[in-house]
């Protein structure tokens, strides 16, 4: 079934543009709210690119509906998941991102502006300064695209995760983009048999491929496993406190992490806080801030 997504909202980047994110709220919220958030966070070198989910009938709330990535029951270790609605999500995160100058692309942009349609010619020994320009440029720039969210809208930008990882939606399309950063706050990771369903895409991937294939097959997978930089944060409370996020519990946020890691993900951080419930606060965002402009190599510079 198709749905209509909402308004999207954009922050543009107040300096230098290094980075594009899109981020994803939670379920039953638009993408205002974020951006207005986001508006104010100390990274002026991301375009963060809010959208809004459409509205559609949640089993969770009895077929009422909601603004939601996907339809969910509940979460369990056995509960359905809406793959249909996830690619859908998915694609349309990474649809936002394809519109985005990013790395060759961008690398291509800039050279065509640069040397004004003129190619460099590979038996000159001679540079001209629009080319000298050129080439100083492509060593200092290179765009970066990410996803993150918030609760439901974290598990969406994980399942983007899952799709940037095998190479394609879980209907068999191609996923397009390349991601250089996954954020999820207070989300958990949808599919939670998530480790055998990763493996088994894989093998059966892999299965139709020749020798050499299955080789360049795994390379490919475990080097986007390997590389790609998830940020997972969850409020914890304490064990007498009904500050604990009781929306979505801290054990999926922790399962989730556990699932990430065991599959390879080594580029992996999970933050836990104390007395934080279904929401964020001025330390997660610090966290989220500091850890972007690392994993994104910000210089963090206003215009």
């Amino acid at each position: 079934m198709a749905f209509q997504y909402g308004k999207t909202y954009v922050v543009q980047p107040k300096g230098r543009h290094q980075a594009t994110i899109v981020w994803l709220h939670g379920l039953g919220d638009d993408g205002e709210s974020w951006s207005q958030l986001l508006e104010t966070v100390p990274l002026p070198n991301i375009k963060w690119i809010c959208p809004t989910a459409p509205t559609r009938p949640m089993t969770i709330f009895g077929g009422f509906p909601s603004t939601a990535w996907f339809d969910v029951g509940h979460l369990s270790e056995d509960g359905d998941d809406d793959i249909e609605g996830m690619d859908a999500s998915a694609a349309h995160v990474a649809n936002l991102l394809s519109a985005e100058p990013a790395d060759g692309r961008f690398r291509t942009a800039l050279f065509m502006d640069i040397v004004m349609f003129r190619p460099l010619n590979p038996h000159s020994s001679i540079l001209h300064d629009n080319e000298r320009q050129y080439i100083w440029l492509l060593k200092r720039v290179t765009m970066k695209l990410g996803v993150g969210g918030f609760s439901m809208g974290a598990a969406t930008a994980l399942y983007s995760a899952s799709c940037f990882v095998l190479g394609k939606y879980g209907n068999g399309s191609p996923y397009p983009v390349k991601l250089s950063a996954v954020v999820g706050l207070s989300g958990w990771l949808p599919c939670s048999k998530f480790g055998c369903y990763l493996l088994l895409v894989l093998a059966e991937d892999l299965s139709s491929l020749g020798l050499s294939g299955m080789i360049a097959g795994v390379s490919d997978a475990a080097g986007r496993i390997l590389s790609l930089p998830i940020l997972l944060c969850h409020g914890k409370g304490d064990l007498l406190s009904i500050a604990d996020d009781a929306v979505v519990q801290y054990k999926w946020g922790e399962k989730s992490s556990i699932s990430l890691s065991s599959n390879g993900f080594q580029d992996l951080t999970f933050k836990s806080y104390d007395g934080l419930g279904h929401y964020t606060n001025p330390e997660e965002m610090d966290e989220l801030c500091s850890w972007l402009t690392s994993k994104l190599g910000l210089d963090g510079r206003p215009s």
